[in-house]
């Protein structure tokens, strides 16, 4: 035990003596963190306002003679060109087609004759197209505030001149106070819309975090030969292994903390300086069970890429072994993300690295059960064991230690 210690000791002296590491590893992602998500909040709202200030350019064919006064009292905003049947569109729908032109929008020939001709089922019913470029911003800006705010109000306005009291097409109303028969719980809300993102958040940092510390303490020691040296001692090697593993996890569990701050912080300022309004609260066993879960990934990340890390020769090699395992675990978590409101079965909680993030998305809906939080953390705790054992006959291994 005291060897184990003794090696804890070394590694987290090593890391938190040396300000170059602790930069490198705790400060700098942090900062790059932030610093990204306030650049896309940015840029995000930057290309709405660059959207709303826009004036688009419109071209309206056979457009019916009170068309203009509906585009006036509702306040639509654009450049608009009115042209007759006999104007060819085909350069226009180029110029959509290359962003120079935002809508082009067509009138049926005869539209308010057809209109006012109509007297039973079955007579003809005029269209209007409208030409847009869904690639372009602006063009799809134009043609939702077109349709919505001048061709809806339009299309009122014949039907009140037809009808004349509107109210004879509504035959009853369906909420008129939507918010009035709304049930729900607003934390669970809250907690369905994070726990859609955080559970990967949360194993991509972690093993993130494993990964870049895991290789300098065992290859890059292999390389530098400090770890031969350190084989020489009295110590057991299954103290060093425990030793490397512990201290790995309480470095990477730091790096994962400030990681998450970090995207807490980015997150708030890219919504306006709240979480988008998303506030949730864990009680104190869900906060116990959400540690331990934390804990046993972070264990288990530290292991297998331990386990790369001492199989490799090189810094490089074990970063090529290790690369797949992230694709794994990113995989993983993934998959909780489009499982929605499925009911998962106890076996899926018996998958490695898919059961914590599936445990983790339960747990901020407030629906982890204790049979699914045991065969979580049991099912990490045997496959990071026995990932341990094989650690500790690799180290026992001259051929793998000494590269032979």
């Amino acid at each position: 035990m005291n060897g184990t210690k003794h090696i804890v000791i070394k590694e987290l002296t090593r890391v938190f003596t040396d300000k170059k590491l602790i930069f490198s590893l705790f400060i700098l992602p942090g900062v790059m963190i932030i610093a990204m998500y306030s650049l896309m909040g940015q840029l995000m709202n930057n290309m709405e306002q660059d959207i709303e200030k826009n004036i688009p350019t419109v071209y309206i064919q056979n457009a019916p003679e009170d068309l203009d006064a509906t585009i006036k009292a509702t306040g639509f905003q654009a450049e608009i060109t009115y042209l007759t049947a006999q104007d060819t569109t085909d350069q226009l729908k180029d110029g959509i087609l290359d962003g120079s032109v935002d809508l082009l929008v067509v009138f049926e020939e005869g539209f308010r004759d057809t209109i006012n001709a109509y007297a039973n089922q079955g007579d003809a019913i005029p269209e209007v197209k409208t030409y847009y470029n869904t690639a372009e911003d602006y063009s799809n800006a134009a043609r939702n505030n077109f349709v919505t705010n001048v061709l809806g109000v339009y299309q009122q306005n014949l039907l009140s001149e037809r009808l004349g009291n509107m109210e004879q097409l509504q035959v009853f109303y369906i909420d008129k106070d939507p918010e009035s028969s709304v049930i729900v719980d607003p934390e669970k809300a809250d907690g369905k819309m994070l726990s859609m993102l955080l559970p990967f958040l949360i194993n991509i940092m972690l093993f993130s975090g494993a990964m870049g510390l895991g290789v300098d303490a065992i290859t890059g020691e292999k390389e530098r030969g400090t770890l031969s040296s350190m084989l020489l001692t009295p110590l057991k090697r299954s103290q060093i292994v425990f030793g490397k593993l512990i201290s790995l996890a309480i470095l990477s569990s730091i790096s994962a903390v400030i990681y998450a701050v970090s995207v807490v912080i980015g997150i708030s300022g890219l919504s306006g300086g709240e979480l988008g309004g998303i506030s949730i609260s864990f009680t104190f066993v869900e906060m116990l069970q959400l540690l331990v879960i934390m804990i046993m990934i972070v264990y288990l990340y530290v292991a297998l890429v331990a386990l790369m890390a001492v199989m490799a020769r090189t810094s490089k090699e074990a970063s090529t072994y290790i690369m797949p395992m992230m694709i794994l675990v990113m995989l993983g978590s993934i998959m909780t993300m489009f499982s929605g409101g499925t009911e998962k079965g106890i076996e899926y909680f018996a998958i490695p690295v898919y059961n914590s993030s599936a445990s983790i998305q339960n747990l901020m809906l407030g629906e982890l059960t204790l049979t699914q939080f045991g065969f979580t953390v049991g099912t990490t705790a045997v496959l990071a064991l026995i990932v341990t054992s094989l650690i500790t006959r690799a180290f026992n291994s001259e051929k793998v230690m000494f590269n032979a």
